[in-house]
């Protein structure tokens, strides 16, 4: 099955991420309306997977413990975590399950996340 934003072909799927509409965020729980994500091979019921963030600038997440392990990249802008750390473009962070932080943005940001098992 092909559609615009997707190609599934035996052992192979692929999103066009540049043309595939992001969805309201509320990975944390209620809808944040200046965050928005593509669920790449994000999982819910397991929690686990790939995943594009946007926040737009003046976003910040709602302060979360994480299950499993987190990484991610920042793709575009600026991310500052809850210590004050600012991340850029290129920089790639990972949290350990246990973990329990919050990131904001004031000049908006795009981030490729993970969430896994770590096994």
């Amino acid at each position: 099955m092909s559609g615009a934003h997707e190609e599934w072909k035996p052992g192979r799927r692929i999103i066009h991420t540049r043309i595939k509409p992001f969805a309201p965020y509320d990975m944390e729980g209620p809808v944040q309306r200046d965050m928005s994500v593509i669920e790449l091979s994000y999982d819910r019921d397991d929690r686990q997977g790939a995943y594009l963030i946007r926040m737009e600038p003046g976003a910040e997440t709602i302060a979360h413990e994480h299950p499993f392990r987190e990484e991610f990249i920042i793709l575009e802008g600026e991310l500052i975590e809850s210590d004050g750390t600012i991340l850029k473009a290129g920089d790639f962070v990972m949290y350990e399950p246990g973990t329990v932080h919050n990131s904001r943005t004031e000049k908006g940001c795009l981030l490729l996340g993970i969430d896994w098992k770590r096994g």
